[in-house]
């Protein structure tokens, strides 16, 4: 008898703490519609706050992004501890390089993944901080000082305040054509991880690009995998897997596009997304040359031949985006 209640004691354990795994992950995942929170037409200083478009996307730099060289932290450098965050899925370190500057340093998977979605995020024009990956680097300090895997390194950059996280599903850019090539880019990069806080806003000493608030999509680690539903809600950084993955079924009778298999989670996101929505994404990637393409993903610390096999998938998706004709 005392070992039957002691077993179902520990099978209510184990269920209590499956029910608590399951209210933390799934009910801010739980469907809600889209809505826009604009209380009228956005002017083009309120859009770029979102996106603008880039004059200069044939030259933009895919190597060093946003940042530039300039920023770009040294290989092999010492940066000195600040905390461990063990938050998410891919851990890291907050650190600070010898003149000061503050850096937040993902590795893992997602270290490669983050760095090329934030570059062709921001070469069609939607705002990212900047963003690099160094192979090799010593941490000094903390618990565990001495030589590191490699990273993705963001820095925390004078004049841009991070003010809070924004709603994929609420907020003033629902229903206009960046947003919903936002989301359509999404797809293409097999993002499935929206949730509102892998969202940032950033208040700006001086406007940038016109505009002196940012709303950023700044964890885009969970790309270039693959979605499903079990065991899990997708793969990351996997080329098996982001080959499999398909992009486009076809086109509902009323004109919405039917997307591959969009996961477990943010399916509401994507269901009145049109042909025109992912020609608009498609024709601003399909801009790009080899050259940057390449960059993208040499800049994340790819192997060629790997490298070459994401571009090939992805211009794949592009091309199809751009054949693809509305409903009849």
């Amino acid at each position: 008898m005392r070992g039957s209640i002691a077993g179902r004691s520990r099978w209510a354990a184990a269920a209590g703490a499956a029910v608590a795994v399951l209210l933390e992950e799934g009910c801010a995942r739980l469907p809600r519609e889209p809505r826009s929170t604009a209380a009228g037409t956005l002017t083009p200083a309120q859009l770029a706050e979102l996106w603008v478009e880039p004059a200069d996307i044939t030259a933009r730099d895919l190597f060093h992004g946003p940042g530039g060289a300039a920023l770009a932290p040294p290989a092999g450098g010492r940066f000195q501890f600040l905390s461990k965050d063990t938050k998410g899925y891919s851990w890291g370190w907050d650190v600070k390089d010898a003149s000061g500057m503050k850096w937040s340093v993902k590795y893992g998977p997602e270290a490669h993944s983050e760095v090329v979605a934030s570059r062709l995020t921001w070469a069609i024009g939607f705002h990212q901080p900047p963003a690099y990956f160094v192979e090799k680097w010593e941490l000094q300090g903390g618990g565990e000082p001495g030589p590191k895997p490699p990273g993705r390194f963001r820095p925390e950059l004078p004049g841009r305040r991070r003010a809070g996280e924004w709603s994929w599903h609420q907020n003033q850019f629902v229903g206009t054509q960046p947003y919903r090539g936002l989301l359509v880019l999404m797809r293409i990069l097999n993002n499935w991880d929206l949730l509102d806080r892998n969202t940032a806003i950033f208040d700006l000493d001086a406007p940038i690009e016109g505009a002196r608030r940012w709303y950023v999509v700044i964890d885009l680690g969970a790309s270039l995998g693959r979605t499903r539903v079990v065991p899990d809600s997708g793969t990351r950084n996997d080329i098996e897997d982001f080959e499999q993955q398909g992009f486009i079924k076809g086109v509902n009778d009323d004109g919405h596009v039917r997307f591959d298999d969009l996961g477990r989670w943010h399916r509401e996101l994507f269901g009145e997304l049109t042909p025109a929505d992912v020609r608009w994404t498609c024709e601003r990637l399909d801009r790009l040359g080899a050259q940057q393409w390449q960059d993208a993903f040499r800049a994340a610390g790819y192997e060629d031949d790997e490298a070459a096999r994401f571009v090939r998938k992805i211009r794949e998706k592009v091309a199809a985006g751009l054949a693809l004709a509305p409903a009849p």
